[in-house]
């Protein structure tokens, strides 16, 4: 019988887009999370940056790439990541979400956001994984994201890596714009993503972070917080690897996570 390995799961904190830039430590923790993940058939990736009112998947043949994002640097514009679209792919999570009662869309042609293709133009700089985009819902909560995630589980067995991209830390005012990847973080921040690593298999307590040390300053918002949560409900119970780049800007947590799960036969 020959032996399948189910895809792993992967979030990561994708920063500010200038990590292309300015952030070594956090590219060669992407590198090193794309060397070692088996080379996936498809990829789905869910980012902070595309909410919908509903789950929303994008049919997009050729997704573009969107430079959705102001007063960095003009090298950064110049960016394109051709990977080809997976319509396949975003029907496929689009019937396993309706399935699970999750009201679902599909968008014709929305491109990949720079919190997908900035990790994956380092994760897959040569652009060749079909990759697909669904939205998080808008005003819906971390169990609502959970839920959504083990919607998509089965998706692993079929050599689909599910990429969740959001921050652990996301407070602007928290930011030093000056701050050297090698100078320690802010207190707040690191408390707060130290708790997180400490809670990640404790669903009850990660699903009211809000009452964890920092954790309502650490996310006045809860959208890049959310993928954390589709990513956790597509693991499935499999035991999580932290990664731990440095801190950008003082307080951004660069913090990535991969879940295996086991060989089946």
């Amino acid at each position: 019988m020959s032996v399948i390995e189910r895809m792993p799961v992967v979030f990561v904190s994708h920063g500010a887009p200038d990590a292309l830039l300015k952030s070594a430590d956090t590219l060669a923790c992407w590198q090193s999370l794309g060397k070692l993940i088996p080379k996936p058939a498809a990829i789905l990736v869910i980012s902070a940056h595309w909410e919908a009112t509903d789950a929303t998947v994008s049919q997009a043949v050729q997704p573009a790439t969107l430079h959705d994002f102001s007063g960095f640097s003009p090298e950064l514009y110049q960016i394109q990541y051709p990977a080809p679209g997976a319509p396949v792919l975003a029907g496929q999570a689009a019937a396993l979400l309706s399935a699970a009662g999750i009201n679902t869309k599909s968008h014709p042609d929305r491109g990949l956001d720079h919190g997908a293709w900035v990790p994956l133009s380092v994760m897959y700089p040569d652009a060749d994984v079909p990759v697909a985009q669904l939205s998080l819902v808008a005003h819906e909560s971390p169990a609502t994201h959970s839920a959504i995630g083990r919607a998509l589980a089965p998706l692993r067995e079929e050599g689909v890596l599910i990429i969740a991209t959001g921050s652990i830390t996301h407070n602007f005012s928290w930011l030093d714009w000056h701050a050297s990847e090698q100078k320690a973080p802010d207190h707040r921040a690191s408390t707060f993503a130290d708790w997180i690593a400490n809670h990640l298999s404790d669903q009850a307590a990660l699903l009211d972070y809000r009452r964890a040390p920092y954790g309502a300053e650490a996310h006045p918002h809860d959208d890049h917080i959310l993928p954390l949560f589709v990513a956790i409900g597509a693991a499935k119970g499999d035991t999580p690897t932290r990664y731990q780049p440095n801190f950008t800007y003082g307080s951004l947590s660069m913090d990535a996570y991969l879940w295996r799960g086991p060989v089946t036969g």
